[in-house]
């Protein structure tokens, strides 16, 4: 009687804490509890004293707030001051700047599905979806990959003329302002189909539609610059490009070494106010061809001409470059790409006050600006690249897997080619699935911080798998330059996408997480606040909060483990239940560790970034694993879709798997690693990578024509069969209706009928005459034969081509 009664008092107690119960109810249930317990019969003196001793402790604690805060929160507080990380002015805007959206509810540990399903799916209006299909497919069609990179270095003239006659550089610019208006899902959309054609034409379309002047001016700009160089942007009269990057600072902003000083100096005949400017910056897309130059320096006022301070911070201007002392024109020579980059300098160059985008009172913003519109660029640009990467391939590699044939059978049907292929082809469903929430969160007037930059860093990630996986199956179809290449440019670019708006290893080591954790958290940021403002009662009330969510995390997590999470909430998907459930249980284990990694490590944690970095790692894939759930339902639930959801579900959870062994591996003290590690694997190792069943099903799906085919790669601009893709698809479209005919003829041989021939044109004739098929049927075969034999051809040349600048 004792033991029930103190396991049902014991399940009472983890329950309320599993269900996260606030103090006042916790409280008064577990008074009952005890009551009802010591009035029970079969009791024990001590044990119930002892529980009546840990509720009352539990129970002051928790409701007691004038001596809680003596006892504990006062000296915690000042514990929390010292283990604060030292952040500069640049970090904490960095932090403090975009939103937190569904990424927050994945690190808080209890992700709210119906949630994820509510947020509206992103669609094209009529008016897009005709500037797609119409004005998308025209720039396409007028652009060869080969004479941009090898022959001219540079789109033509008439392809400049046409992006600024249909106001490409303008598509998010409000119509208001002689622009299209048009949705970031839009802007995504453009962006990848363009850059399945050419990537030198997609990164020079992308930039003034993304981080650049226009953006920026729409945010932040006066009405008077709006109304001036907004329609002049729209309509290609300006070119922009901003310039960010130094010498020595790219994302240590606060290491920037361009200057401004506030003087007085001459302009338009009259004395004002001003900024002597001196810059040297690199890297800067359209910089060579630009017209107006935003500029990003550090501001000083050591006159006092506009007040006290003398270090008034980031500031962000703009300027014609035709203004006396702006240096554009050289450019770089990008790897494996020719959009137009390079760098701009200017020493002691004088520009008025009014040329600070947003005026004045903007002085000292410009780096909040930057954060708040570099992560919708990260969110929009870059998906776009790494999902017109995966698209390519896709269609490609599944392609080419199906016509080239080796030892008589197609190389698709061996399982080393379908293992690849099959993560060419999940790996194109998550960069589809991540591109769409991602785009969709900005037009909903999310600004997702967190979220662009795990979209831009796995993204970027993902495409060079791709790239290098069909380059592998390709072999030397694709390590053949020319024309008819449609493999190895994508494959040389990828290090353009994975440098810019923050290199990889930045973005994964202290973007993902360092932010992440800080901005995802529901107390810690708000506890760093109220620390710095020694607000004790604030901080008191956020830590009680923060210690039930912690000790209800370990619960859940624990209770996740031990029954692997079977009782877990999902939504009424049958097939796909059971991921939900293992995702809600990764992310209870991921709040749980991000706490004990902070308590334990405090500043350090900071700078312990292969630690931070594997947590965010995790963080990365419930992200990821959560947009393939959410592509999957928006399109209705396919089940012809689901081999690849499974497969892309299961990478994921492996990943989050490999992901805590590392940290608990390295993490210290060993003591608490163990714990940790039992509370979330108590039966140890719990997920697989995908099994080679889905890699076969995957595998032999993309190479046939199905509707999940068309519509995973529906931005892959294909052209008619003179052209590299076409050219593929003409062939692959043939091969499957020869197919039928082919069989035919193998079964004559096996019949005997026929006798095997290695030259299949010959096998053609022989089983014409031999009445196997008809005249009909050998024109389909010799038409196939021919069209796959050409997709299989790579360029000659009778003289290298040569590389030069237009």
């Amino acid at each position: 009687m004792l033991a029930l009664k103190i396991i049902i008092l014991l399940a009472f107690a983890w329950g309320l804490m599993f269900k996260r119960v606030n103090p006042r109810k916790w409280t008064v249930t577990m008074f009952i509890m005890l009551v009802l317990y010591s009035l029970a019969p079969g009791d024990c003196f001590v044990l119930a004293l002892i529980f009546w001793i840990i509720f009352i402790v539990a129970a002051l604690f928790a409701n007691v707030k004038p001596l809680r805060i003596v006892l504990f929160s006062a000296p915690f507080l000042k514990r929390f001051q010292k283990i604060l990380p030292p952040m500069s002015a640049t970090e904490r805007e960095a932090i403090e700047s975009g939103d937190v959206w569904w990424e927050g509810d994945l690190f808080a540990g209890r992700p709210d599905w119906k949630k994820l399903h509510s947020i509206p799916q992103p669609r094209l209006t009529p008016e897009e979806q005709a500037f797609l299909n119409n004005e998308v497919e025209t720039l396409c069609s007028m652009v060869s990959d080969w004479n941009v990179m090898y022959e001219r270095h540079d789109l033509s003239p008439e392809v400049w003329q046409y992006l600024k006659d249909n106001r490409f550089l303008g598509m998010v610019i409000a119509k208001q302002y002689g622009g299209h208006g048009f949705s970031a899902f839009l802007h995504s959309c453009v962006i990848a189909k363009i850059a399945t054609r050419s990537l030198s034409l997609a990164v020079n379309t992308m930039v003034p539609n993304s981080l650049g002047p226009g953006e920026l001016l729409f945010h932040y700009g006066t009405e008077e610059q709006k109304n001036y160089y907004l329609p002049r942007l729209a309509r290609g009269e300006e070119i922009p490009c901003f310039a960010l990057t130094g010498v020595d600072a790219g994302s240590d902003a606060g290491a920037m070494t361009d200057m401004g000083y506030v003087c007085k100096g001459e302009y338009q005949g009259k004395e004002v106010i001003g900024m002597r400017i001196s810059w040297n910056k690199r890297y800067i897309t359209l910089a060579p061809i630009a017209t107006v130059l935003g500029l990003a320096f550090k501001l000083f006022d050591p006159e006092h001409l506009l007040g006290d301070k003398v270090e008034l911070g980031i500031t962000v201007c703009l300027l014609p470059t035709s203004h006396p002392g702006v240096e554009v024109g050289a450019r770089h020579f990008p790897v494996g790409l020719a959009f137009m980059n390079g760098p701009t300098r200017g020493q002691d160059v004088f520009v008025p006050l009014e040329w600070i985008i947003g005026g004045p009172k903007m002085i000292g913003r410009g780096w909040r600006m930057l954060m708040e519109c570099l992560s919708i660029g990260r969110g929009i640009s870059l998906p776009a690249l790494g999902t017109a990467a995966g698209m390519l391939n896709f269609r490609m590699a599944g392609a080419y897997s199906r016509l080239r044939k080796q030892f008589k059978v197609s190389i698709g049907e061996f399982e080393g080619i379908e293992a690849v292929l099959a993560r060419i082809g999940a790996y194109t469903y998550i960069l589809e699935a991540c591109r769409r929430m991602t785009a969709g969160a900005v037009d909903l007037k999310v600004k997702p911080a967190v979220a662009s930059a795990i979209a831009k860093y796995h993204c970027s990630e993902m495409s060079r798998q791709v790239c290098n996986d069909s380059m592998d199956i390709h072999s030397g179809r694709g390590v053949q330059l020319g024309p008819r290449n449609y493999v190895a440019q994508g494959y040389f670019a990828i290090p353009v996408a994975i440098t810019v708006e923050g290199a990889n290893i930045l973005t994964r080591n202290l973007i993902v997480f360092g932010q992440g954790a800080i901005r995802c958290h529901p107390f810690v940021l708000k506890e760093m606040q109220a620390a710095g403002e020694n607000n004790l009662a604030e901080f008191d009330t956020l830590l009680t909060s923060h210690i039930g969510f912690a000790v209800s995390n370990v619960v859940r997590t624990f209770s996740f483990g031990l029954t692997n999470a079977r009782f877990a909430h999902s939504p009424l998907s049958p097939a796909l239940a059971a991921y939900y459930r293992q995702l809600t249980r990764m992310s209870s284990a991921l709040a749980m560790t991000a706490d004990f990694a902070m308590l334990m490590l405090g500043g350090a944690l900071k700078r312990k970034e292969s630690l931070s970095a594997r947590l965010g790692d995790v963080l990365s894939a419930l992200y990821l694993a959560s947009t393939v759930l959410k592509y999957h339902a928006d399109q209705n639930s396919p089940p012809e879709d689901l081999p690849y959801v499974q497969w892309a579900l299961d990478k994921c959870l492996w990943d989050m798997q490999a992901a805590f062994l590392d940290f608990f591996a390295n993490f210290t003290p060993r003591g608490v690693s163990w714990i940790l590690k039992r509370i979330i694997f108590p039966f140890g190792l719990s997920y697989q990578k995908p099994s080679d069943q889905l890699s076969h099903q995957v595998a032999k799906h993309m190479m046939q024509h199905s509707e999940l085919r068309n519509r995973l790669t529906y931005l892959c601009y294909i052209g008619d069969a003179s052209q590299p893709v076409g050219r593929m698809e003409d062939a692959l479209v043939k091969m499957l209706a020869a197919e039928p005919i082919e069989k035919k003829i193998r079964t004559a041989i096996s019949e005997k009928k026929l006798t095997r021939t290695t030259d299949f044109v010959k096998q053609i004739e022989q089983a014409l005459n031999a009445h196997v098929i008809d005249v009909a049927e050998a024109t389909v075969l010799r038409d196939y034969e021919a069209a796959r034999v050409d997709s299989l051809l790579v360029d000659e040349f009778q003289s290298m081509p040569e590389k030069h600048f237009a």
